[in-house]
């Protein structure tokens, strides 16, 4: 394989690790659009040959990269990993010179691809776009059969799924010890609750707090950790004062040490995120505490997949405070072995969503 040409709409400083990875088993050129999120962008440095490009809005949600639409005329590169976002329509210009004048050519779309809720424009739209390219990466299995239903041919979709810095936070882990963090924090030993993320509207946190209620006048207590802050912070705080649970919620705050978050992960017994999970299951599971959250998966993030029933987390009936309140004491009533859980999520992680496991991936198609 030539050169290889890697297209991204910005460089997220998560995926550094898998990042560095390719850029050390490939002779590639990396093209990021400039970050304007909030989401904490990677070191300029941190890749052999990196040129940043503005990210232009068009109409509505559809943008162009500036710069871009030329790549695929550039004889230097005969391969091409892109974003895969419909409404980039400079990746829409790639892909139909692609097909029209550069066939030979490969090219490969990474993308979450498909979430089961598209409307008939944009199955139909979904299935010509990622039909141009040679081959689509999506993060999960779940997006796969998603597309396979919506009539697109399986053999051209393979899952990546998603990774953090398995290497350090593995490191981390082998160091970790129980602690009387949350004990000395609430003086009971109740079971610990625990949300690490930013405390945004999305995440319907609110219905934790008032599960967290619904439990307590059951007779059933827990302690809850919000690690983060964010939109939301202030109304959570409020709610929690209006349900007097003072005593039982802990608003540690935005921790961006990864030895802390580890130990409060670690120590902690169940991490709850009533809305879209995301890369939290990932931050949890690693540090070996399973996730509970909410089973209508086509609002899910592709990181639900790691969640294994019984195993490594549960789902309850999304929006509904009850069932998010059964399905806490229903974990606890049925999992009294922690070492056993914390095993089934190191294994998870360990197995299918690291950057290696991606490499591994890449390795066998990009050519």
């Amino acid at each position: 394989m030539g050169k290889l040409c890697i297209i991204y709409n910005f460089a997220q400083l998560y995926r550094e690790p898998v990042f560095r990875l390719i850029d050390s088993n490939w002779e590639c050129d990396w093209y990021f659009g400039r970050n304007i999120t909030d989401i904490k962008g990677m070191p300029s440095d941190a890749l052999k040959r990196t040129t940043y490009v503005d990210n232009r809005r068009l109409i509505g949600p559809m943008e162009w990269q500036n710069g871009i639409g030329k790549l695929m005329r550039d004889s230097r590169y005969d391969c091409y990993l892109m974003l895969g976002e419909p409404m980039v329509l400079s990746t829409w210009w790639n892909l139909i010179q692609h097909r029209l004048f550069y066939p030979r050519k490969r090219v490969y779309l990474w993308s979450h691809g498909w979430y089961g809720r598209e409307n008939f424009a944009k199955k139909w739209l979904k299935r010509l776009f990622f039909g141009l390219a040679d081959h689509v990466f999506t993060y999960g299995e779940y997006a796969r059969q998603q597309a396979i239903a919506q009539g697109f041919d399986g053999d051209k979709i393979t899952p990546i799924h998603n990774s953090l810095n398995h290497a350090a936070q593995s490191k981390l882990r082998g160091a970790l010890t129980p602690s009387d963090i949350y004990q000395s924090r609430f003086g009971n030993d109740y079971p610990i609750l625990l949300f690490i993320g930013r405390l945004t509207h999305v995440k319907r946190l609110d219905q934790l707090l008032d599960a967290l209620d619904m439990l307590a006048r059951r007779g059933e207590h827990y302690n809850l950790v919000f690690i983060g802050t964010g939109e939301a912070h202030a109304e959570l705080e409020s709610q929690t004062k209006s349900l007097d649970l003072d005593d039982k919620v802990w608003f540690y705050g935005a921790c961006y040490d990864d030895n802390r978050n580890a130990s409060l992960i670690y120590n902690a017994d169940l991490c709850v995120a009533p809305g879209n999970v995301g890369l939290t299951a990932m931050h949890t599971m690693v540090f070996g505490t399973p996730v509970l959250t909410h089973d209508d998966f086509p609002w899910q993030m592709p990181e639900f997949e790691a969640i294994r029933p019984g195993k490594t987390g549960a789902f309850f009936h999304r929006g509904d405070v009850a069932a998010l309140a059964d399905g806490i004491s229903k974990w606890f009533a049925t999992h009294p072995d922690r070492e056993a859980v914390r095993r089934a999520c190191y294994r998870e992680i360990d197995t299918r969503w690291t950057p290696e496991y991606q490499l591994d991936i890449l390795k066998k198609y990009l050519r």
